[in-house]
């Protein structure tokens, strides 16, 4: 902080115009008190868009001058003279702070909630301290109506059986809706930092079934949810006795030594490092690999950056990872959670504040938000490791930098076709971060396909071609320049879901048609229990 400093001109425009915004709000709000002046604008932020907001002269100046606050608090974020990345963390504190500081997160200050009360005899503030005193016993705060959801059954109900299971994960295999099937199998690896029924919410929005539907033999990884008895486990085990483990169990059931591979998120980052090992010792089992909204070169990581640096790395390595007293404890799912909902505050946290608590409301039930609270644990050694060697250090997209299983990775050793997904408002994986992988899967040797869809982290994958939802973006060429600025230059806008041209590309990858097995597993793996399986639906 020694080395910050606050430009002395910047900061005397800044107070001038602050008292002359301030003056003229004054005013405008004296103007208001006349009984026969024109009714004030509203206000453009959404929290303020009600009628009380703009009905009420004092509330109306409250939420004016709050504006006017958090717009010159922000513009003094932003002249700040120092290193970047301490810029963005006093900005993005100051945000916070703004953010908490809106009127209308507290009944004192907002009117809308006030309304409510009296209309409902108070009725409303006593129905929000049981919400309150509801989500501090469940530990989190309720982003929807929870009770409406019960995965198995109305989330997470494709038609499958597990049929391996081991310390760390289950393998779900689908029930094949088509009389025919893809010779080559797909095998899904989700992220293991969040269950993997967000590809498979409603028939309806389910990448899962859809992938079923265009004839391909389906298995999943369902991640265990860590407890005490894998909390020492590292990011080497994750690779050897997950990843490794499943592509084997997936080529001994089907018999098929080549299988298709998909990675979702960490899932990516974990699937193309577990496919970096096999490369190193000589195998190639993968014909190929799609990764949605993954980094595998994280120089670019957007707003998380800001809160990873050596001091941070040291300090989970010394409480949570093999250097802490324990040799390795649990990194709790609800502090992920809470993380990546003050990504964006005011719509996944203030929101449900005035809603829940001040107007007593019920959120409405949307499955996306209650899998979003169904939170996981991670074991602490493996959560160091991948925070120190990706986010930290970036020594995962360094050929030979790091060993895993003993192996030297190397990403450009996987000689797959590879499909490369990214959201264009992703917050969490940068569309730009994502195109990287462009540039360090050296092996595809031209066969790599870049798409760039609409929307965020997960609206943007979740995104089915029935729904007739946004664009994606697919080049002209089958060019994937170093500068991700030059290829979306020349990359055309189609509409609708990138679904259809992902089904298209695999299908390439697929091989030839063959029956439909009649059930589950092989005479070596029978089936263990119906999906979705007992590890889902452990909570964190």
């Amino acid at each position: 902080m020694s080395g910050l400093n606050l430009p002395l001109p910047v900061v005397s425009k800044l107070q001038a115009n602050y008292l002359q915004q301030a003056t003229d709000l004054w005013n405008l709000n004296l103007r208001e008190a006349n009984p026969d002046a024109a009714a004030a604008p509203k206000a453009a932020d959404k929290r303020f868009a009600a009628q009380e907001w703009a009905k009420n002269p004092a509330s109306a100046y409250i939420a004016q001058m709050y504006l006017l606050n958090a717009r010159t608090l922000m513009e003094m974020a932003d002249a700040v003279e120092g290193d970047a990345k301490t810029k963005q963390r006093i900005r993005f504190a100051v945000q916070q702070w703004v953010d908490a500081a809106s009127p209308s997160n507290y009944l004192a200050l907002n009117p809308e909630a006030q309304r409510k009360a009296l209309e409902t005899k108070g009725e409303s503030i006593g129905q929000g301290l049981k919400h309150l005193w509801n989500d501090i016993q469940q530990g989190h705060l309720s982003q929807t109506d929870e009770s409406v959801f019960e995965v198995g059954r109305n989330v997470a109900t494709t038609e499958g059986a597990v049929v391996f299971e081991n310390e760390l994960f289950q393998l779900i295999e689908y029930k094949p809706l088509t009389a025919k099937v893809y010779e080559r199998p797909v095998l899904f690896v989700p992220p293991c930092i969040n269950k993997y029924y967000i590809m498979d919410l409603q028939p309806e929005n389910s990448l899962i079934r859809y992938t079923v539907e265009q004839g391909h033999r389906l298995f999943v990884i369902s991640w265990r949810n860590a407890d005490e008895s894998i909390a020492q486990y590292t990011w080497d085990q994750y690779i050897e006795d997950a990843a490794i483990r499943a592509i084997r169990e997936v080529q001994d059931i089907t018999g098929s030594e080549q299988l298709n591979t998909l990675g979702f998120c960490v899932g990516g980052t974990i699937l193309a490092t577990a496919l970096s090992v096999l490369a190193a010792r000589g195998e190639q089992p993968a014909t190929s690999v799609t990764l949605l909204t993954t980094l595998l070169d994280f120089s670019n990581t957007g707003v998380l950056d800001l809160f990873i640096d050596e001091t941070m790395v040291q300090m989970r390595e010394m409480t949570l990872g093999p250097q802490s007293p324990g040799g390795g404890s649990l990194l709790k799912g609800q502090e992920l959670a809470s993380t990546f909902s003050f990504l964006r505050p005011n719509d996944l946290v203030w929101n449900y504040v005035v809603g829940n608590y001040l107007k007593g409301e019920t959120p409405p039930p949307f499955d996306l938000l209650y899998w979003n609270s169904d939170s996981t644990n991670l074991p602490g050694p493996m959560y160091c490791w991948y925070l120190r060697n990706t986010y930290h250090e970036n020594n995962l997209a360094k050929p030979g930098k790091v060993t895993v299983c003993g192996e030297k990775i190397d990403l450009g050793a996987i000689k797959a076709p590879t499909y490369v997904y990214a959201s264009r408002e992703d917050h969490i994986v940068p569309w730009d971060g994502a195109y990287q992988n462009t540039q360090v899967l050296t092996g595809a040797k031209g066969k790599i396909r870049f798409v760039m869809g609409a929307s965020g982290h997960i609206a943007g994958v979740i995104n089915p071609p029935a729904k007739g939802k946004r664009s994606h973006w697919i080049g002209t060429t089958n060019a994937v320049p170093a500068d991700p600025k030059e290829w979306f230059a020349k990359a055309k806008e189609h509409p609708g879901s990138w679904w259809t041209d992902w089904a298209a590309w695999l299908k390439s990858h697929a091989g030839k048609q063959i029956a439909a097995p009649k059930g589950y597993g092989n005479r070596s793996h029978k089936a263990i229990e119906p999906a979705p399986g007992r590890y889902v639906k452990q909570k964190a």
